[in-house]
């Protein structure tokens, strides 16, 4: 497939880096901790910000003092962290105004993630705490795309969850989906779907973008 965009907008985790091991620990540490039923067995709701998951799981007490507790543990729990096949090479070659990080973790673990995966932290960043309403809402994509000054039908979102997908496409961009944390099938409403980052080139293109890669569907 070659597709042409101004601008590239990458979710963090299970996109760019694996962090999966850390996430699960964490989230049952914290759920021990508040009392959360059959804790050892939680399974985290991927591409939710930690702030809803906490309502969500505790909706009782404060929202932003359990945000503080999970982002501390997490923060401290980077054993397993790593990059994604073909990443790092991948955002060295980008120009540094063409990309953002659009993620549903803080703004201080993303750049704690990134700082221990030896990632470049971009120009451009949006974080869970930048805006009022996480994924699967357009408002995080609709914000990066903005921050590239470009619309968001002129980029293309990298998302590996179905909240993801269905943030970029609300937000009226088009879609790569990536193999990971989900499955095909879950990535339906993806444009296309890639089993890696590993064979995705970018270059540049008159005045934008141009994306190679081969299309599992």
């Amino acid at each position: 497939m070659v597709v042409e965009a101004k601008g590239l907008l990458f979710d963090m985790d299970g996109v760019l880096i694996s962090s999966i091991g850390s996430v699960s620990r964490s989230w049952r540490k914290w759920a021990k901790m508040y009392d959360v039923p059959d804790p050892d067995n939680y399974e985290v709701p991927h591409g939710m910000r930690a702030i809803e998951i906490v309502k969500s799981l505790r909706p009782d007490m404060d929202p932003y003092e359990g945000l503080r507790v999970i982002e501390d543990i997490e923060v401290d729990d980077t054993e397993d962290l790593k990059v994604l096949p073909g990443v790092k090479a991948l955002l060295e070659s980008l120009p540094p105004d063409r990309w953002a990080i659009v993620t549903s973790a803080t703004k201080r673990l993303t750049v704690e993630r990134l700082k221990v995966a030896g990632l470049p932290l971009p120009e451009r960043l949006i974080t869970a705490d930048m805006v009022e309403r996480g994924k699967p809402d357009p408002e995080p994509y609709m914000r990066g795309a903005a921050l590239l000054g470009f619309s968001s039908a002129e980029c293309v979102v990298v998302e590996d969850a179905p909240s993801g997908v269905g943030a970029g496409k609300a937000a009226g961009s088009r879609v790569l989906g990536v193999i990971g944390t989900h499955t095909l099938e879950e990535l339906d409403q993806a444009d296309w779907v890639v089993g890696s980052m590993e064979g995705l080139t970018v270059v540049r293109s008159g005045a934008g973008l141009e994306l190679r890669f081969s299309a599992v569907r």
